[in-house]
């Protein structure tokens, strides 16, 4: 494990858990932390040894999205970097997560409020612990969403219900989140790291150079019309098809035996 002041990540078994350690601030967003946090999504998104990322928080929030009293402090300073985060570190981490060609997985470990649930609405996968929530509270403070919400949450949750949250400003335990289908799963606060990391290896261990055409696809036909899925989905298996993942797997398949996923 390295460490940093607002940032720690850790490898294993072909994941890389990247978790960021502002406990006392309920890992609120500073710029140093966006900073961060954009560059570690990309490093990960390079590395061929890393085939699967969970995202998480120390203590007891995931992310309580931006930090109001640097923010604040720098609109009383007349400093024009509050003005331009969504575009130079909330949009950038957005499409770094969604953009990864590898899983994402949020282990969702507290309050995730503001730009922080939206990064686990952008992820691939959400584990939520039992003691976790979920907050959109851009109305409590006079803005509207940012880093993707407004197009990731409906997504999840129907346009009705992602209204209902935003302009409410209403709190989602974990409970009703799974209800919903906010997150997929939800475990006891203290099996959240090793389940989260047990799903984050079992991915990391698949075929990854099909779950990026995956992600690839599904975010193509999110947004076209169905022949333009369709033209997705053929120019995917085409190339899936010549990949030595693809061949392994029929030779497992007829060997009666597990295929060994390199990736490639």
């Amino acid at each position: 494990m390295t460490t940093s002041d607002v940032l720690l990540t850790a490898d294993a078994d072909g994941v890389r858990t990247l978790r960021l350690n502002r406990p006392e601030a309920y890992n609120s967003l500073t710029v140093e932390l966006k900073e961060r946090l954009i560059a570690e999504l990309r490093a990960a998104a390079e590395d061929p040894d890393v085939r699967a990322v969970v995202l998480t928080g120390t203590g007891k929030a995931f992310c309580a999205g931006q930090d109001l009293k640097e923010h604040v402090g720098l609109l009383q300073a007349n400093d024009p970097a509050p003005l331009h985060t969504v575009s130079d570190h909330y949009n950038p981490i957005v499409k770094a997560i969604t953009g990864m060609p590898k899983p994402v997985i949020a282990a969702v470990n507290g309050t995730a409020a503001g730009a922080g649930a939206a990064f686990a609405y952008a992820s691939d996968l959400r584990i939520a612990a039992e003691s976790s929530s979920f907050l959109m509270a851009f109305a409590n403070v006079g803005l509207g969403p940012d880093s993707g919400a407004s197009w990731t949450l409906q997504r999840l949750i129907g346009y009705g219900r992602a209204a209902e949250l935003m302009l409410m400003a209403r709190t989602v335990d974990s409970t009703e989140a799974l209800r919903i289908g906010l997150v997929g799963e939800v475990v006891p606060d203290e099996e959240l790291a090793a389940r989260a990391q047990k799903v984050a290896a079992k991915l990391a261990a698949g075929p990854t150079v099909a779950y990026a055409k995956i992600k690839s696809v599904l975010g193509v036909a999110a947004e076209s019309s169905l022949e333009e899925a369709l033209a997705a989905e053929d120019a995917a298996q085409t190339e899936l098809g010549g990949t030595a993942d693809h061949a392994e797997a029929v030779e497992a398949f007829v060997g009666k035996r597990r295929p060994n996923f390199q990736g490639k």
